[in-house]
């Protein structure tokens, strides 16, 4: 088993490699990119290959495989943004390979309902691709918008960070279709932003548009967590009260 688990994201590091490589040889990258993407690659194959035994799975199922491509093409992204810091040239390749990865993320679902795979890693795996690769699109347009637009990549991350600290932000959220959506909103507007082919200040508008919408998606689980305690203990004094009327009635 242990083999087949690892064969799999190990065979996604030698992709990384190579479309890498290639990425090289057409538009070049820095030996900064080259160490991001290879990063990105490593740590994409030890989660995925943890995650995997975690589970007791036997390997990468066909929707597993389409995410870890996503994950491939999030990590060429990477290295395109940290090459292209020191110097542009770089949109054409990035906004290319996003609109790639924003189109598979609509495969891999259907691919997991088509072959019944679907599983909470796989899912886990999904919404974590779809997480870093708004912060590395994020990243990029920086220089044309400014900082603040951080606030839309760092989002999730800052969600995650809030929960080492408050055990209530902890808890496992109820499945909303809501939330893919807003992911996607959010893919689609960082692409057309990182194009540039549209006036300052109708991609200011977009991402802010897309920065309210992250925010009332988040807020709306972070309410949801908030009352879960409330509603649980309801929930137990209820039962209790039942517990002690059947009781007094016997």
């Amino acid at each position: 088993m242990v083999r087949g688990v690892t064969a799999g994201p190990a065979v996604g590091l030698l992709g990384q490699t190579v479309l890498l490589g290639m990425l090289s040889a057409t538009v070049g990258l820095t030996d900064a990119g080259w160490l991001t993407g290879l990063t990105v690659g490593t740590f994409v194959v030890i989660a995925l290959a943890r995650g995997l035994e975690a589970t007791q799975a036997a390997g990468l199922g066909p929707a597993n495989i389409v995410t870890l491509i996503r994950a491939l093409l999030v990590g060429a992204i990477a290295a395109l943004t940290v090459s292209s810091l020191g110097s542009p040239g770089y949109t054409a390749a990035v906004v290319s390979l996003s609109i790639v990865a924003l189109l598979l993320d609509g495969v891999d679902g259907w691919v997991a309902r088509r072959t019944g795979s679907q599983s909470e890693l796989g899912a886990r795996f999904d919404y974590e691709v779809d997480a870093f690769l708004m912060l590395v699109l994020c990243v990029f347009i920086v220089p044309v918008v400014g900082w603040w637009v951080l606030l839309i990549g760092l989002a999730r991350y800052a969600f995650v960070a809030a929960g080492w600290g408050l055990e209530w932000m902890r808890g496992t959220l109820p499945p909303r279709y809501w939330r893919k959506v807003v992911a996607a909103t959010q893919g689609i507007v960082l692409t057309v932003v990182a194009s540039q082919a549209l006036p300052s200040a109708i991609n200011v508008a977009l991402l802010v548009f897309a920065l309210v919408l992250l925010t009332e998606s988040f807020g709306r689980d972070v309410w949801w967590l908030l009352r879960r305690p409330s509603v649980q203990a309801q929930a137990w004094f209820s039962q209790a009260v039942r517990a002690a009327s059947s009781s007094s009635t016997g």
